[in-house]
């Protein structure tokens, strides 16, 4: 049995969150289609609003703090990421684009990411395209072809129905598929490994 961890983003501000629920819904659907095909998958939820203050000291400073370090470390480690923001003024929210901005350039490159977002009217949903989708791109993430916009109609009782269910399946199966294509992360990188042999450093000499 292979074992695979998700990590899972969410920006919404409020409590509850439809961000978070509907980033709930979708790693669920993975994790059950990772199930499904014998593998054992850990989630890690990392909720954007507990860390706000630190990711704005971070990019103050340029250090994380030991907490926010933590979540850095569940999404740049994990086997595959679903991320999921609010949609404020066309595009993503503020605390999602600063998140991702102090994640190391390179973490994310090839790693598979199931894009979502919530707004409070359907005519929002294109900002998956024109802005989210961009942003992971620029990382060299793979951005899985389906990403999943949920409006207030779309939710009966705090569950998704209908169309909004077949494309969180759909999303799933794919976020599935492109973590079962690859060995098993190994964790997030360690910044202070050297990647250099001493040998090297000193231009091969062994005088």
């Amino acid at each position: 049995m292979t074992r695979r961890t998700l990590a899972v983003v969410s920006a919404g501000l409020s409590q509850p969150s439809s961000t978070r629920l509907l980033a709930d819904q979708l790693a669920a659907a993975a994790r059950d289609e990772l199930v499904r095909r014998g593998d054992e998958v850990e989630l890690r939820v990392v909720e954007l609003r507990d860390h706000a203050h630190d990711v704005v000291n971070n990019l103050l400073t340029g250090f994380p703090s030991t907490e926010l370090r933590a979540a850095l470390d569940a999404v740049t480690g994990a086997d595959g990421v679903v991320a999921v923001t609010p949609i404020f003024n066309a595009s993503y929210n503020g605390l999602f684009k600063s998140f991702f901005d102090v994640v190391d350039a390179q973490a994310l490159v090839d790693r598979p990411v199931l894009i979502g977002a919530t707004g409070g009217t359907a005519r929002h949903s294109l900002a998956l395209e024109h802005a989210v989708r961009p942003m992971f791109g620029y990382l060299r993430a793979v951005v899985l072809p389906t990403s999943v916009f949920a409006a207030p109609e779309d939710w009966s009782g705090g569950t998704a129905e209908g169309a909004l269910r077949a494309r969180i399946q759909r999303a799933g199966r794919e976020l599935a598929d492109q973590v079962d294509r690859r060995p098993p992360a190994a964790g997030p990188a360690d910044p202070f490994a050297l990647t250099t042999d001493f040998a090297q450093l000193l231009g091969g000499r062994e005088d």
